[in-house]
């Protein structure tokens, strides 16, 4: 006889699975729960894991930002103020537990290091099932900065032209957004002279509402039957009559032993030079403007000064050369651009001064 099959039902199946979970003999449920935790163990240390990850990031972040601040501080600072400032700025970047400063080095040429660390016990959550209550998380940065422009004087070689003009020098200090005039180089046509026409140029520093002559330089011009015997730095011009003239120019310095302009930039975080030509066009020309930029010369001698290039926006830091002279020019407007050097009107030399200084932009991180 065929043999039978008996089908369960359901509600059979159900009270056979509770009866397996609740017998003592061979129940599967310990295995399944001791085999369960360490997956559980697994799955919150990498949660644990991951939080650290996030929070050793977010620590790197402050500290880069808060080492990078107190590069902005000056020599004189006491370690201690610098330590208070680290931690200071780290607190405020969002960093968490403690910021350590630990080497502040300036050399005799103002290079200089600085090193920092942070750390923190992050609490942990799923951890503390293997008695693992905290982990310590740690960071460390360093920045380096080089000597950079201080200080940087000015004086006029050679100015030229029918037009009265002034050359500023602006400077905007740290934590101020207001550009301020450092230094005015102002020209005034004498009113004779053919074809080109000098005058008097008259340099001045300015600290606050205080202006200050530093240098005049007056030329004179007069006609001449001939170029004979001529003083030394005379400039001879012939016009299309063929009538001689001759002018020459006079340097006052005060003090009288006084090398021109002398501009204290270490407290300037931006600098530009601006000339304001009532009569040309344009008017006004900016070193830190890109579509009159092209008006300024910079060079290493009298000769050698290439235009700057057409859309550029000039750093003065890096325009003024430490320990040597540098050599400037601007077209005023009177000649297109590009032209050469010799169709410049304003013509100044630039002696820079280099040492440890406070921009933060110079502050590069090796760490």
């Amino acid at each position: 006889m065929p043999s039978s099959v008996q089908k369960s039902s359901p509600a059979g199946v159900a009270g056979a699975a509770r009866r397996f979970l609740a017998s003592r003999d061979g129940s599967m449920m310990p295995m399944m729960v001791l085999l369960t935790i360490p997956l559980v163990t697994a799955v919150g240390f990498s949660v644990d894991y991951t939080s650290a990850v996030t929070t050793r990031s977010d620590m790197q972040n402050a500290l880069d930002a808060a080492i990078i601040s107190i590069t902005t501080l000056p020599t004189t600072t006491a370690f201690a103020d610098r330590q208070t400032s680290l931690q200071q700025a780290y607190v405020a970047n969002s960093g968490q537990g403690t910021a350590t400063l630990t080497s502040v080095n300036v050399a005799a040429d103002g290079s200089a290091t600085f090193g920092a660390t942070a750390s923190y016990p992050m609490p942990t959550n799923f951890m503390q099932i293997a008695r693992i209550n905290t982990v310590q998380v740690g960071v460390a940065s360093a920045v380096r900065k080089t000597p950079a422009l201080v200080q940087s004087t000015f004086k006029v070689t050679k100015v030229s032209g029918y037009w009265n003009k002034t050359m500023y020098l602006y400077g905007t200090k740290f934590g101020d957004t207001v550009a301020k005039p450092l230094m005015t180089i102002s020209y005034t046509y004498n009113g004779f002279g053919d074809p080109k026409g000098y005058g008097t140029t008259t340099v001045s520093t300015i600290n606050g509402s205080t202006s200050t002559v530093v240098q005049q330089q007056a030329c004179t011009t007069k006609t001449v039957k001939n170029f004979n015997s001529l003083p030394t730095g005379a400039i001879t011009q012939t016009d299309s009559n063929g009538k001689r003239y001759v002018t020459t120019c006079a340097d006052t310095f005060y003090p009288a032993n006084g090398a021109g302009a002398v501009i204290d930039v270490s407290q300037m975080d931006q600098l530009y030079l601006e000339m304001d030509v009532p009569s040309g066009n344009p008017k006004v020309l900016k070193s830190n403007d890109p579509a009159t930029s092209n008006r300024l010369y910079i060079g290493d001698s009298d000769t050698n000064m290439p235009e700057v290039a057409t859309g550029q926006n000039v750093n003065i830091f890096t325009a003024v050369p430490c320990g040597q002279t540098g050599y400037q020019a601007w077209e005023d407007g009177g000649n297109p651009v590009p032209a050469n050097v010799s169709n410049a009107d304003f013509f100044y030399t630039t002696t820079g001064k280099c040492d440890y200084n406070q921009r933060p932009s110079d502050t590069v991180l090796t760490q």
